[in-house]
C-alpha cells in the first residue's frame, strides 16, 4: 500500500510538473509567433442561425447592444467561474437583437480582440474558445458585415489563430465533450473560410470521435445518456453545416446520427429525465422540434440500449441499468447503481434515482456517485464499485459485470432480470433483482436475491427506494405498509423481511444543485447463504 500511494504520488508530481512547462510553453514569444503563421481569408459561407439553434438557447426578450456597457464590459476583475466563462465564449451573442448596431457589437468584439489577442488561460480553454468562434461566425451579420477594413483584417486574423491552437492543443484534453465542441468550431471555420485544411483536419477529427468514443452498437462508451444527447445534436449539427454549404457528407456521420438517434427515440419519450449515470433532468422538447424542422425521423422498436432496458405503454415506463460499468477512462460520470430502476405512472414519477452532481470539486459530486444515491440494493454500506477518490474526476477503481439478463415485454406482463457481481469480489455475494409488471392490476413485484458465493456470513443490507421532491410518504400504524403519494395516484409499498422505514435523502435532479426527498428504505440481516426480500408496489386509487 506505501508503494502504491508513493508510486501515485510521483506520477502526480510528474504530470504537475509537464503541465507547469506546458503553460509556460504556451505563455512563450515562440509559441505565440507559430500560432499567428496563417493565410488570412475571409467569411464566404455564413451559416444560417437556425441550424445552430440546437445548441443555444435562445431568450425569448432578446437584448439590444445599446444597453450594454461597451467602455467597461472587458474591465470586470470580479467575474469568475461561470459568468466570467459565459461573457468571454460571447454565446450572448446569439440573444442580440439582429436590429442593434453592427458597430457598437464589433466595437465590444474589437476591445476583447485588443486584450486577448494572445493565448491566455483563462479565456482561450477549448470550451470557451470553441463557443467564442461558433458564435462569432454564426452571428457575422453583427460581427463581421459592414466592419472596416481593419477590423475584418484583425477578426479574421484572430479566428485562424484561435483555430491553430485548438488544433495544437485539442488532443491533449481528456474530455471528449470539449473535443467534440472544438472539432466544431474547427468545422465552421473550415467551411466559412473555405479552409481545406481546417475542413479536412475537423472531419478527420470527428471520425476519431466515433471510433474511440461508441461500442460495438454505437452508443457512448461511457453509458451516459446525457452524453448521448450532446453527441447527437453536435453530430446533426455538423450535418447541417456540411449540407448547407454544399459539401460532401462523410457516410461515418450519417451512420453513428442513424444509430444515436435510434437510442435517443427510446429516452426522448419519457416525460422526466432518466436518473442513471450522469443523468440529470433536461428538457428535450426544443431539439425534438428541431429534428422534426429538419427532417429527423428516428424510431426503435428494442427495448434495451447502451444497457438500459426500457418498457413502456401509453401510462407506464419502467427502466432499469442492466449494463456494465463502463471501463475506467471512460468512467468519470458514471454512478454506482447497478440494477437501479425508475418508475413513471401517466408522466409521473413514482420510484426515482437521486440525480447526479456534476461537480467534481464539490463532495456531493462522490455521494451522489454511491449506490445509495439509486434505487437499489447496498451492503454493508459500500457501493457496488469503487472509486479513485485521489484522482480529479473520482474514476472508477474496481468495476462490475452484469449478467443473466432476461427482458420479456408482453400485453400486459413485464418482466426485468440481470444479476451483476459488484460485491463478489468484497463480500463473495452476487446481487440479482428481477422485476415483474402487471399491467392490468397496476403492480410491480419486486425480487433481490442475495447470492452467496463463497463461505456465508451474515451482512447488513438496505434497500431504497427514492422519490422525487414533493412524492408524499405515510407509514401505516402496523409498520408493514407505506403509503405514497404523487400527483395523480396513491401506491402502496409492502415487503415480506427486514424493516421498513422513511428516510430523508437528497436529490441531485437538477444540474449542480441540490435539495431534499424523502426514500422507502427496507434494512435487515442476511441470514441465508440464499436469501431473497421480496417487495410490492401496487395502486390503490
Amino acid at each position: 500500500m506505501y508503494l502504491k500511494n508513493s508510486l501515485i504520488l510521483a506520477n502526480e508530481f510528474l504530470n504537475s510538473s509537464k503541465d507547469q512547462l506546458r503553460k509556460l510553453y504556451l505563455k512563450s514569444t515562440h509559441y505565440n509567433k507559430k500560432i499567428s503563421k496563417i493565410e488570412i481569408g475571409s467569411i464566404s459561407y455564413r451559416p444560417s442561425l437556425s441550424i445552430l439553434s440546437c445548441l443555444v438557447k435562445y431568450d425569448k426578450k432578446k437584448l439590444k447592444i445599446e444597453e450594454l456597457d461597451k467602455e467597461n464590459i472587458w474591465q470586470n476583475k470580479l467575474l469568475k467561474g461561470r459568468n466570467y466563462n459565459k461573457l468571454h465564449s460571447f454565446y450572448w451573442l446569439f440573444s442580440i437583437d439582429l436590429k442593434s448596431s453592427p458597430n457598437i457589437t464589433q466595437s465590444i468584439i474589437e476591445r476583447w480582440i485588443n486584450e486577448n489577442e494572445n493565448y491566455n488561460s483563462s479565456n482561450w480553454q477549448i470550451d470557451i474558445l470553441s463557443k467564442r468562434i461558433i458564435s462569432w461566425i454564426a452571428n457575422s451579420k453583427l460581427s463581421y458585415d459592414d466592419g472596416s477594413i481593419n477590423y475584418k483584417k484583425k477578426f479574421n486574423f484572430l479566428i485562424n489563430k484561435q483555430i491553430n491552437h485548438l488544433i495544437n492543443e485539442i488532443t491533449k484534453s481528456k474530455s471528449v465533450d470539449d473535443k467534440l465542441l472544438g472539432c466544431t468550431a474547427i468545422i465552421i471555420t473550415g467551411l466559412s473560410y473555405e479552409n481545406d485544411k481546417f475542413l479536412n483536419y475537423g472531419l478527420g477529427l470527428l471520425k476519431k470521435i466515433v471510433i474511440q468514443s461508441f461500442d460495438n452498437e454505437y452508443f457512448p462508451k461511457t453509458r451516459s445518456i446525457r452524453q448521448l444527447n450532446f453527441y447527437l445534436k453536435y453530430f446533426v449539427l455538423v450535418r447541417e453545416l456540411l449540407k448547407e454549404s454544399l459539401s460532401d457528407i462523410p457516410e461515418y456521420l450519417d451512420e453513428i446520427i442513424f444509430y444515436l438517434g435510434k437510442s435517443y427515440s427510446i429516452f426522448s419519450n419519457i416525460n422526466e429525465s432518466l436518473l442513471f449515470n450522469g443523468n440529470h433532468q433536461a428538457d428535450l422538447n426544443e431539439f425534438n422540434r428541431y429534428l422534426s424542422l429538419h427532417k429527423y425521423n428516428f424510431e426503435n422498436i428494442n427495448n434495451e440500449s447502451g444497457g438500459y432496458a426500457i418498457l413502456k405503454d401509453k401510462n407506464t415506463v419502467l427502466a432499469m441499468d442492466i449494463g456494465h460499468s463502463p471501463s475506467r477512462g471512460f468512467s468519470n460520470n458514471y454512478q454506482s447503481g447497478a440494477l437501479s430502476f425508475e418508475f413513471f405512472f401517466k408522466g409521473k414519477k413514482l420510484i426515482s434515482n437521486s440525480g447526479y452532481f456534476q461537480d467534481f470539486k464539490n463532495k456531493f459530486n462522490l455521494i451522489s456517485k454511491s449506490t445509495a444515491a439509486h434505487s437499489t440494493l447496498i451492503l454493508e454500506n459500500h457501493s457496488s464499485c469503487s472509486f479513485n477518490i485521489n484522482s480529479k474526476y473520482k474514476n472508477i477503481e474496481n468495476g462490475l459485470k452484469v449478467s443473466n439478463k432476461n427482458i420479456v415485454d408482453k400485453k400486459n406482463y413485464w418482466l426485468i432480470k440481470a444479476s451483476h457481481n459488484g460485491y463478489l469480489k468484497k463480500f463473495g455475494i452476487i446481487h440479482e433483482r428481477c422485476l415483474e409488471f402487471f399491467l392490468g392490476k397496476n403492480k410491480l413485484l419486486g425480487k433481490d436475491r442475495i447470492i452467496s458465493k463463497k463461505e456465508y456470513v451474515s451482512k447488513k443490507f438496505d434497500i431504497r427506494f427514492h422519490m422525487t421532491p414533493g412524492v408524499k410518504l405515510t407509514k401505516t400504524l402496523d409498520n408493514k405498509t407505506i403509503l405514497i403519494k404523487i400527483e395523480n395516484s396513491g401506491w402502496k409499498f409492502t415487503s415480506n423481511y427486514g424493516s421498513i422505514n422513511i428516510e430523508r435523502g437528497i436529490y441531485f435532479g437538477n444540474k449542480n444543485l441540490f435539495s431534499e426527498n424523502e426514500n422507502i428504505c427496507i434494512s435487515g440481516l442476511i441470514k441465508n447463504a440464499d436469501q431473497e426480500i421480496k417487495w410490492e408496489i401496487e395502486k390503490i386509487q
